[in-house]
C-alpha cells in the first residue's frame, strides 16, 4: 500500500516534518519534541486528511525515540535510518543547502524514493536493558574523565577532594548499576538464556553480553551473520580503482559505533586465552595482515559467531566456529 512519506528532521526540543503526499505536494511543519508536539502532529496529518505516513527519521540516540514508539503505536510505518544512507541520498542529489526544513524534505523524498524497511520496536524488556547498558556506558565514560583529570595532576586540594569525592560516588553508581542489568537479565528468561549463549563465546563476558543484546535486540531480523557485521560497521572497506588507486582495506565504520567500541577488549581478551581465535589469527598473520587487521578481523569474527549462537540457541562450539 502506498502511503504519503513524512520525512522527520529530529533534534532535542523540536522536530521539523514534511508530508510528502501522494500527489508530490509538500507542507511543512514544527513541532517541539514532546508529547504534546506528537498529538498535534496526529491532529495536523487529520487536518490534511492524512490517516497513516511512512514517517522516516534518521537514528540520532535517543532523541526520536519517543517520537517513533508514538507513530508505530498509532498505525503509522516508521523507518529509522543510519544517517549515513541520508547524507549518500543528498550527495546524489547534488544539495548544497542544510537547514532543518530542508532536511526534513530530503528525508522524505529518501523514504518515497527507496521505500525504507520498517522498523519494529524492541521489547519493553530489551529498551530497559538498553537504558541500563546505556547509563553504565556514560557512568564509565565519567569515571575515566575524572581519572584522567586527577593523573594530570590537581594542585589544588579542595578541586582534588572534590575529584576524589565524585569518583567514589561514581564507583558505587557502577556497581549499583550493573547488578541492575544482571538483575533485569536474570529476571526475564530469554534475555537470560541469550546472555548465557553469549558468555560462552570466548573473549565475551557479562558486560559485552549485555550491551549485545541490547544494541542488536532481534537478532532474528537479520538474515546472515554479515548483516549484522555491517549493522555494527565492521565489514571490509576496499579502495580500488584501476591501476593507480589501491588504497588499503579497512574496517567501513558505518554501523553502531557502539558495538565496534564493546568488541574491541574482547577482541583482545580473545587473542590472548583462546586457541581458538589464537590458530585462526595465526592464519590471517600468515597472509600478511596487519596487527589491527587482525584484531578488526576478530572483532567481526565475533559477532558472526554472536550471530550463529543466537540464531541456533546453541553454546559456542569451535568446530561450527570455523565456517562462521
Amino acid at each position: 500500500m502506498n502511503l504519503p512519506c513524512l520525512g522527520i528532521d529530529i533534534a532535542k526540543v523540536k522536530f521539523n516534518v514534511c508530508l510528502l503526499q501522494l500527489t508530490g505536494k509538500l507542507k511543512h511543519k514544527v513541532f517541539s519534541n514532546t508529547a504534546t508536539g506528537f498529538e498535534q502532529l496526529q491532529q495536523w496529518l487529520k487536518k490534511h486528511e492524512v490517516q497513516l505516513v511512512h514517517a522516516c527519521l534518521e537514528a540520532t540516540g535517543t532523541y526520536g525515540e519517543a517520537l517513533s514508539l508514538y507513530l508505530h503505536h498509532h498505525g503509522h510505518t516508521v523507518s529509522v535510518m543510519n544517517p549515513a544512507a541520508i547524507k549518500a541520498f543528498a550527495a546524489s542529489r547534488l544539495s548544497r543547502t542544510k537547514t532543518d526544513r530542508v532536511d526534513a524534505e530530503l528525508i522524505a523524498r529518501f523514504c518515497l524514493a527507496h521505500q525504507p524497511p520498517a522498523w519494529t520496536p524492541p521489547a519493553a524488556e530489551v529498551r530497559e536493558l538498553q537504558a541500563l547498558v546505556r547509563r553504565l556506558e556514560s557512568l564509565l565514560e565519567m569515571r575515566v574523565a575524572e581519572e584522567n583529570r586527577l593523573a594530570a595532576g590537581v594542585t589544588v586540594v579542595a578541586v582534588r577532594s572534590s575529584v576524589e569525592e565524585l569518583l567514589t560516588h561514581l564507583k558505587d553508581q557502577i556497581t549499583r548499576t550493573e547488578k541492575l542489568i544482571r538483575k533485569h537479565i536474570d529476571k526475564h528468561p530469554g534475555l537470560k538464556q541469550q546472555s548465557e549463549l553469549l558468555n560462552s563465546i570466548p573473549g565475551i563476558a557479562d558486560t559485552t553480553a549485555a550491551l549485545l543484546l541490547a544494541e542488536v535486540p532481534n537478532i532474528k531480523q537479520y538474515r546472515s551473520a554479515r548483516q549484522v557485521a555491517a549493522f555494527a560497521g565492521l565489514v571490509p572497506r576496499e579502495r580500488q580503482s584501476g591501476s593507480s588507486v589501491k588504497g588499503r582495506v579497512r574496517l567501513s565504520k558505518i554501523g553502531n559505533a557502539r558495538l565496534r567500541k564493546a568488541l574491541y577488549f574482547p577482541a583482545l581478551t580473545a587473542l590472548r586465552c583462546s586457541p581458538f581465535f589464537q590458530h585462526w589469527a595465526e592464519g590471517l598473520r600468515q597472509r600478511g595482515k596487519s596487527k589491527m587487521s587482525v584484531i578488526g578481523a576478530v572483532m567481526r569474527k565475533l559477532i558472526h559467531i554472536a550471530y550463529g549462537v543466537l540464531k541456533s540457541g546453541r553454546p559456542f562450539d569451535p568446530e561450527l566456529a570455523k565456517s562462521a
